[in-house]
Parts: C-alpha cells; sequence; structure tokens
C-alpha cells in the first residue's frame, strides 16, 4: 500500500508568490490498483507524483509504502520499488546509447557498480525476447541508437525498461500526451498489458478522460491540491466521460472561467 500521510506542500515560500499546493493531504493507495488521475494544470497532479517519487521535498507530512515511511529516503533509493515513465519519450532512455544498450543499463537498476562489461552477452536473448512482446521490431534493431527511434517506439521502450527489474508500484506521467493518437492508443494497450501481467500498482495522471475512464479500477480528480472524486471498481466501472467533464464544468463556474 501507498500512503500519503498529512501532506502540506508550499511553492516560493517567503516571497509574495508563496502558494500553498498540498494543506493536509492524506490518499490511501491499495496494492494492485490502478489509478487513473485527472485534473486541470496545477491541480497538483505531477506535484503528486513528485512527492512520491522524491522528486522534490515535503513541508510536512509522511509518504509510506507498504508501512515503511520513505519520507526521507533520496530519490535514487526509491527508483529501487518504483518505476517512472514520463511526458517526454526523451527521458525515459539515453539516445546517444544503442537499444541494447539501453536495456542493459535498466537491466542492472539498483545492482551495484563494478569493473565489468557494461553488457552481459548472456542476457541478450532475454532483451530480444522482452522487446518482442512489444510488437514493434525493436528485437531486430539492438545496436540502432535509442535516438534516431520514433517518440513511440522510445515510449514503449521507455515502459518495458521502468518494468525490468522487480519495483512495488509504476508511476505514468502523461506518458501518452506527447504521441500522436494511434501510437498513444498501442501505448495505452502495452500498458494495460504490463501492468496486468506484472500486477503492478500503478498511478497515472492524464489529461485523456477516454484513457482515464477506459484503463484502470480506480478514478481520482484533483483540484487544488484536494482530491474532490475518488471512485473505484465498480462506481469507476459506471463512470462516463460526461459525468468528469460536467465536474471540470462545475470547478470552471466555481473559479469564475
Amino acid at each position: 500500500m501507498l500512503e500519503l500521510s498529512h501532506i502540506h506542500k508550499y511553492y516560493n515560500t517567503g516571497t509574495v508568490n508563496e502558494m500553498c499546493l498540498f494543506n493536509d493531504f492524506s490518499l490511501s493507495i491499495g496494492e494492485g490498483q490502478f489509478v487513473s488521475v485527472v485534473g486541470s494544470n496545477g491541480s497538483g497532479k505531477t506535484s503528486m507524483l513528485n512527492l512520491i517519487c522524491g522528486s522534490i521535498p515535503l513541508d510536512a507530512g509522511a509518504v509510506r509504502i507498504g508501512g515503511q515511511d520513505i519520507t526521507h529516503m533520496p530519490e535514487y533509493k526509491r527508483q529501487r520499488r518504483i518505476g517512472r515513465v514520463y511526458q517526454n519519450p526523451a527521458m525515459g532512455t539515453c539516445p546517444s546509447m544503442t537499444i541494447l544498450e539501453n536495456m542493459s543499463l535498466a537491466d542492472n537498476k539498483g545492482k551495484p557498480f563494478n569493473l565489468r562489461r557494461g553488457t552481459n552477452k548472456q542476457r541478450i536473448e532475454y532483451y530480444r525476447e522482452q522487446l518482442s512482446r512489444l510488437g514493434l521490431g525493436l528485437e531486430d534493431k539492438l545496436n540502432v541508437k535509442v535516438g534516431v527511434l520514433s517518440g513511440g517506439q522510445r515510449q514503449a521502450m521507455a515502459l518495458l525498461m521502468s518494468t525490468m527489474t522487480p519495483i512495488e508500484f509504476l508511476i505514468l506521467d502523461e506518458h501518452t500526451a506527447a504521441l500522436d493518437p494511434k501510437t498513444a492508443d498501442i501505448i495505452m494497450e502495452l500498458t494495460d498489458k504490463v501492468v496486468k501481467e506484472k500486477h503492478l500498482t500503478t498511478i497515472m495522471v492524464t489529461h485523456n478522460l477516454r484513457y482515464a475512464v477506459e484503463y484502470g479500477n480506480r478514478l481520482i480528480m484533483m483540484h487544488q491540491g484536494h482530491a474532490i472524486m475518488d471512485k473505484a471498481d465498480e462506481e469507476k466501472q459506471q463512470l462516463q466521460i460526461e459525468q468528469i467533464l460536467d465536474k471540470f464544468n462545475e470547478i470552471s463556474i466555481e473559479c469564475g472561467n
């Protein structure tokens, strides 16, 4: 289980631009849940992911995984338990390295660095097998530099690489936003497949309401650092895009827009 307990987060503290994003915010995500998070810009979606991953510090409160307090655990140590795929396909892979080198790098995440070959030849067939499951023909391009691949191919690789080593949570930070609609659909299908096969607890921030409704078993809408909608299981299955749009319109009116 992932727990955010009584979270407080301020930006630009002590200046005229000081802003309180989270004020006593709490959230629990159960093991095996696939949570879609929606909300307008500035609602706290990505900041919540950054707090979970340790990319930004808390001002108060606690973050726990499986009952263990990781509030003060550095980001690089959390990455051993958390996989993350970013909006920008370039952030999850190294463009100047080959597919094989990228796969090897991901395969060794969390392991001690020693003076040895960067690529274990005994693992090459395993990498081919994993890449072939993506259905993009990447298994035949092991020596091609990742920088020449399409955005969709790189995002598929980033998804695969983030889940190669055992992790407890998968964080998807608008990971289809930079892709064309057809490629985005392919990546979402791959995402759903990986999550189910590996039984991953997943948090997906998205602006695509169709994906938010179709995928996962829980939906949360954020607004000004609060969860103003939280639907899970059967309630989530019955949720329609129109209901989410109505909530967005209601918020817009309340904010004077």
